[in-house]
Parts: structure tokens; C-alpha cells; sequence
């Protein structure tokens, strides 16, 4: 089945990489998107756990790992023609973790990486729905970290 014009939604798997304050963002080698500021993820193989298509996804096109995944949130792109078809229609589910080992490079459908600090995210002109999902991550993990120190 064609990504554009599918008679379904697509799976795509997001990973928001941080280490410390900064995430690591990914420019985009290939369409849809192409040479646009992103976050690192794919389309999930069959039989393949959302997680292990995340951390497959991570590795592949940035050669980083992180620690334990959280669930960061699920959102759908949908993307209309101009007679108003769907061209495009993914549900990323999108994941965060911590950076754990690796070098950051751009590798697969990537053309380049690059670790961002929050104050520096306008740079990239990232999409608003980037935007939020990096600070909704954020916030999941400084509530993980608290509640793994009242454990």
C-alpha cells in the first residue's frame, strides 16, 4: 500500500531525544518533508512492537540509543489535497527518552542531526505540533525523574 493516497492510517513512530535540556532534532533527507527540521521516527515494520520500531527508527537514523521509553503522546498528521482527499495520514505515536550512549549522526532517510536547547528551537522551524509534543515530553520526564526519587 502507497504512504500517499493510503486507504489507512499509517503508524509512525516518533522519539524525543534528550540529553540534559537539549533534544536531539533530525532534517529531514526524503520526502514527505524533505529538508525540514523534525524529530527522529518512521513507519513501524509488521511485527515489530511500537517500541522496537522506536528504538530501531533512533538508531538508524541518528546512531544514538536512549534509556527506557516513555510515552511522550499520540497525535495524527493528515495531510489534504486540493480537492480535499487525504494525501497523507499517519498516527505517530511518539516516545521520549533519555540519551544513553552513541554518537549523533545522520544516517537512513537523514541528512542531518543536530542537539537543540530549548531556547534554540525557533531556529528550526519546527512544526507547532513538534513543538508541543518536545514540551509535553519534557514535562513526562521531570515527572518520571520525581517520582523515581520518591520510589
Amino acid at each position: 500500500m502507497s504512504r500517499e493516497y493510503p486507504d489507512r492510517p499509517w503508524i509512525g513512530i516518533g522519539v524525543i531525544a534528550f540529553r540534559g535540556d537539549e533534544v536531539l532534532l533530525v532534517r529531514r533527507g526524503k520526502p514527505p518533508r524533505l529538508g525540514s527540521w523534525s524529530l527522529p521516527g518512521g513507519a513501524q515494520h509488521l511485527g515489530e512492537t511500537v517500541q522496537e520500531a522506536a528504538r530501531r527508527e533512533l538508531l538508524e537514523e541518528t546512531g544514538i540509543e536512549v534509556g527506557p521509553l516513555l510515552l511522550a503522546d499520540v497525535v495524527d498528521a493528515v495531510t489534504h489535497d486540493d480537492a480535499g482527499a487525504v494525501r497523507y495520514h499517519y498516527t505517530i505515536v511518539d516516545f521520549c527518552g533519555e540519551w544513553a550512549g552513541g554518537e549523533a549522526r545522520p544516517g537512513d532517510d537523514v541528512d542531518a542531526v543536530a542537539w537543540a536547547r530549548p531556547e534554540a528551537l525557533d531556529a528550526y522551524a519546527l512544526t507547532r505540533e513538534a513543538q508541543a509534543v518536545i514540551a509535553l515530553a519534557r514535562l513526562r520526564m521531570q515527572a518520571e525523574a520525581a517520582d523515581s526519587r520518591l520510589r
